[in-house]
């Protein structure tokens, strides 16, 4: 089991969603490759869970928005 930290790396408003830089969470996924590449609703879900935001929908869901960091 892995525990990685998404945040966001920057402002960006798109389809009625807003996200400042520093927006963080952590999901812990069942296989060490970035959860950006097997495990996207799971990051998805986490921001709904806490910022009530959806990166779908604010089309933020690569690495020009997201900063993927192991953490352990």
């Amino acid at each position: 089991m892995a525990l990685f930290q998404v945040t966001t790396k920057r402002k960006k408003s798109c389809n009625g969603v807003h996200l400042e830089p520093g927006m963080s969470v952590q999901i812990a996924v069942t296989n060490a490759v970035s959860p950006l590449v097997n495990n996207q609703q799971m990051i998805v879900d986490a921001f709904m869970r806490v910022y009530g935001i959806d990166l779908r929908k604010a089309m933020a869901l690569s690495t020009i928005d997201l900063d993927v960091v192991k953490v352990n």
